[in-house]
């Protein structure tokens, strides 16, 4: 399939890469292929180009086919009014800016009834023409011309008329550039707020009486000021000076001082106040909006990809803990594959405090089910839980992890897991999700929707639609990255796979109930519903553990199985020896086996697989202890404490201490250099030490600060 070329140079200077590569790209996805596939399997063809760049294509493919069809539609408009020429024609295909495009059909867009409309048809354009052409000659006189079809005085006249010139001022494409130009570099966002709202909008009251350069301000202060408006409470422009933006619109169109230019300054003061200064401070508000929000949405999706990746403990005995005071917490201990093994509740707080007995009831089902960890979720009675848990003397060492359960409840009421224990409670079900983040973050997490895993900013207040995409494409691309256990995984989990959708999953997930585990890639071929091209896509991001081809437990793709045989060839040993001795992987030379069907990009990246089989790309995990303080009371200014990065922002980073209220590290407390990203500094779960700096329990703020 031929590529549109009218939008392919348009993405290449975007993305800064060749038109090939575009080309190229863009076929691959009219083809079929996934983003994860062609990053990954299709370098040769792309030029080697990564996830970011291939995915940049994509989504500009989708808002320049919006942009052609907009076009069409535009065009066939102005055609049916009979006034398309070659000249606007090809105006507008040029044209690849949506508010251009938008100017240049302004004139030609079909109106509701205006005071220029109402003037035209009582006769009065020719009258706004003549005083736009500043003639030395008495408009009294003139007007008066023109008095009939309704027009009863000469003021009525002049008025109709300076009403049409300011219609044609704010229709005038060199106009409307100006003042999008004046706006987007010198507007100023101004906030105030509501009459009477200041005791219940105390939360903006930074925002009662500011303003602040639109061209400067950080989307998370947008947002703020966006949200307070929208809530009621403040009251919001964005204008640039209306005397410096009404004096270029003059010397625009004033060119000499005659009995007209009066008239004509009046119509341009119109045309700035009540027409084009609307017009532009909404297109101002929607572009700064959908700029903030792509920032915001960005913070967000880098946050989850840090929590997605975050280091996994991996194939253990778990006992998971969701701790509660008055309910008791709730116990559950899950196998090496996260199958839970048994439940029950336990009350070692207070008002019950049945310690002893709690502490009998742990023993015994450490020991009965060999538990190898013990996870417990942060909430509420989490600190409490976890001393309670160090008072008890097990017979061999057992790391004590707290982990961050937002979402968890989200989880437990969710129709996945209703499916997965349909008789089990919601406590259980959230036990049992704890457990299993402490095993493998990625594989629980995507059970959940990601906007309620509590990371980001303004989550609320962006386009919904846009950071749902983002984060799809971000929890695939996580879930491609690290690859998926075919005869474990979850529907969840299979759906993010690359080429898989829910109905495939589920088909991958009947075939294994009816048939046993795969104990092949090829086996796939035999699901139901999946085909040749799913096939291509998925097969090698699925992974068999034990299977009897060693490749199929690997990242290289079937595909490619002929190059690694003739590998083994080549050295006179089997794939299972060239995969176990580095010394013979030493010996082969790449280029010795590129071919028509295989570049040297692709041997490379299947020597370096062979060097690491299957491995997990994240982090070990380790294990992390609060202070000894829990209760925001009980800390002091200077204070230094351990602490866990649970959330990053534009602005800083949030750090749990343990306190049940986390405090912030703003950007400029986070190192002795400027910084301009927190991300470049701190990611999501790190463990840093920080210093109390200030402390207003009254409206629950930590400031903390990571210079030490």
């Amino acid at each position: 399939m031929s590529v549109e070329k009218e939008y392919v140079s348009v993405i290449a200077r975007e993305v800064n890469i060749s038109l090939k590569q575009v080309e190229v790209t863009i076929n691959l996805f009219d083809e079929g292929c996934t983003t994860p596939f062609i990053a990954r399997y299709r370098k040769e063809a792309t030029g080697a180009l990564d996830e970011v760049q291939v995915e940049a294509i994509r989504l500009l493919k989708i808002k320049l086919t919006e942009l052609l069809k907009r076009k069409s539609a535009i065009i066939k408009v102005i055609e049916e009014q009979g006034q398309l020429s070659n000249l606007l024609s090809q105006k507008i295909n040029d044209c690849w800016d949506i508010n251009l495009l938008e100017d240049i059909y302004l004139p030609y867009k079909p109106k509701r009834k205006t005071k220029a409309s109402v003037a035209r048809e009582k006769g009065l354009e020719p009258l706004a023409l003549w005083l736009m052409k500043e003639t030395n000659f008495d408009v009294i006189n003139e007007a008066r011309r023109y008095l009939k079809n309704g027009v009863e005085t000469v003021e009525d006249a002049l008025q109709g008329a300076r009403d049409i010139v300011a219609d044609i001022i704010n229709e005038d494409l060199n106009a409307r550039t100006l003042l999008r130009n004046q706006f987007q570099k010198f507007a100023l966002v101004y906030t105030k707020v509501a009459k009477a709202k200041e005791i219940e909008g105390s939360k903006y009251r930074d925002y009662f009486n500011f303003q602040e350069a639109l061209i400067r301000i950080p989307s998370h202060r947008l947002l703020a000021v966006f949200r307070g408006e929208e809530e009621g409470f403040l009251k919001l422009n964005i204008e640039p000076d209306e005397e410096i933006a009404v004096q270029k619109l003059s010397y625009q169109f004033k060119k000499r001082n005659s009995p007209s230019s009066n008239h004509l300054d009046l119509a341009i003061k119109d045309a700035y106040k009540r027409l084009l200064a609307p017009a532009m401070e909404n297109e101002c508000r929607h572009l700064a909006k959908a700029k903030a929000d792509e920032e915001a949405i960005k913070v967000f999706a880098a946050n989850l990809r840090q929590l997605l990746l975050a280091a996994p403990l991996g194939s253990k005995r778990i006992l998971a803990i969701d701790p509660g005071f008055k309910s008791g917490c709730k116990l559950v201990c899950l196998n090496e594959e996260g199958s839970l093994l048994a439940d029950e509740i336990i009350y070692p707080h207070e008002p019950q405090k049945a310690t002893v007995q709690a502490q009998q009831r742990i023993l015994h089902l450490v020991n009965q089910f060999k538990v190898e960890a013990i996870a417990i979720g942060n909430g509420t009675a989490g600190r409490e839980t976890e001393d309670f848990i160090n008072t008890i003397s097990f017979e061999k060492t057992l790391v004590v992890y707290m982990i961050n359960e937002n979402g968890a409840s989200i989880y437990s009421a969710s129709a996945i897991a209703r499916e997965e224990f349909p008789d089990k409670d919601l406590t259980v079900r959230g036990a049992v999700s704890i457990g299993r983040r402490l095993a493998d973050p990625l594989a629980e997490l995507v059970k959940i929707d990601a906007k309620s895993i509590g990371v980001g900013q303004y989550q609320h207040d962006v386009d919904q639609q846009k950071l749902k995409e983002s984060l799809d494409t971000v929890v695939q691309s996580c879930v491609n990255l690290v690859g998926v256990n075919l005869n474990t995984a979850s529907k969840s989990l299979l759906t993010y796979v690359s080429g898989l959708n829910e109905l495939t999953a589920q088909n991958i997930i009947n075939y294994r109930n009816e048939n046993g585990a795969f104990i092949s890639r090829n086996e796939l071929k035999k699901v139901p519903r999946l085909g040749a091209k799913t096939y291509e896509q998925c097969a090698a991001f699925l992974r068999i553990t034990g299977a009897k081809n060693i490749l199929d437990s690997t990242a290289v793709h079937p595909e490619s199985y002929g190059v690694v045989e003739k590998m083994a060839k080549a050295n006179a040993c089997t794939i299972n020896d060239l995969v176990a001795q580095e010394n013979i992987r030493k010996q082969i030379k790449a280029e010795n086996f590129v071919d028509s069907n295989i570049g040297l990009l692709t041997i490379q990246d299947i020597l370096k697989e062979l060097d690491k089989p299957g491995r997990d790309p994240r982090e070990q995990i380790k294990a992390f202890k609060f202070a000894d303080v829990k209760k925001p009371e009980e800390l002091y200014v200077g204070m230094i404490l351990p602490g866990l990065v649970t959330n990053i922002t534009k602005f800083g980073c949030f750090v749990d201490i343990g306190v049940k209220q986390d405090g912030l590290v703003h950007v400029s407390q986070m190192a002795d250099r400027y910084i301009t990203d927190p991300n470049t500094i701190v990611k999501l779960q790190q463990q840093v030490m920080v210093k109390v700096v200030e402390l207003d329990l009254e409206r629950k703020r930590i400031a903390l600060s990571m210079k030490l």
